[in-house]
């Protein structure tokens, strides 16, 4: 039995990359999992029926994180059919690479309200429907601690906020019972850090490798889990030794 039977949890941006890794690993442990994507419904419903055929409970629901009503009401629903909310797990998230004059405040807005108000507006939906024992995930970056390339500005800032906004819902919510901590992955092999630029990011790892999404998913999960109820208000990164 895994350490999440019968758990229910809601994971956003979850239909590819870490999140995929996060809602597969959940699924694996037992939870019932609800998560949202933003563009490709055939790859979302894939992945859920693939959770579904190996015995788990997986549902996917479009929801673009940057309309914060609609999120709200996605957690809303799947709290009301399930009856609670045990895991809340922010993970959508987007990039920005260009420079400042490339940036207009349309990409700002956009990538805050995404990576920043979304992780608010979630977190407050989610609290509603939960217990003592909850718990809620923050999926940030270690360009919170160092911006690692160039262009980066918005995406480091947008971090950042949510590394601090960790620690300001900890400390409102763990009188309620609910752990609040925030996984900051370093390089890993996603679609946000293209082919060409694994090799180079790899020489900057102390492991001399980039990462695994499902090596960030057994963080979120252990995190998500009873073993780690003391663990409250960290932000603990999952990067080979990028910050070493």
């Amino acid at each position: 039995m895994g350490t999440l039977q019968g758990k229910q949890a809601f994971v956003t941006g979850g239909s590819r990359g870490i999140g995929a890794a996060i809602v597969r690993k959940l699924a694996e442990q037992g939870a019932e999992v609800t998560f949202t994507y933003a563009s490709s419904t055939e790859v979302a419903e894939r992945l859920a029926d693939e959770l579904r055929q190996g015995g788990g409970k997986a549902t996917a629901i479009r929801v673009d994180s940057a309309e914060a009503a609609l999120l709200v009401a996605a957690i809303d629903d799947a709290a009301a059919k399930h009856g609670r909310l045990d895991i809340l797990v922010n993970n959508a998230g987007v990039i920005a690479k260009d420079g400042p004059d490339d940036l207009g405040l349309d990409t700002y807005d956009r990538l805050f309200a995404i990576n920043v108000r979304a992780v608010y507006a979630a977190a407050r939906a989610a609290t509603r429907h939960m217990k003592p024992g909850a718990s809620i995930v923050n999926v940030g970056s270690v360009v919170a601690d160092r911006s690692g390339f160039p262009g980066a500005t918005l995406y480091s800032a947008s971090k950042g906020a949510v590394q601090s906004m960790t620690r300001g819902l900890a400390r409102d919510l763990g009188p309620l019972g609910i752990t609040v901590n925030n996984v900051q992955p370093g390089p890993i092999g996603t679609d946000m850090n293209p082919e060409e630029a694994r090799e180079m990011l790899s020489g900057l790892i102390a492991q001399g490798r980039i990462g695994e999404s499902a090596e960030v998913a057994s963080v979120v999960a252990f995190l998500a889990g009873p073993e780690a109820r003391f663990v409250h208000s960290a932000s603990l990164t999952v990067d080979g030794g990028y910050l070493a």
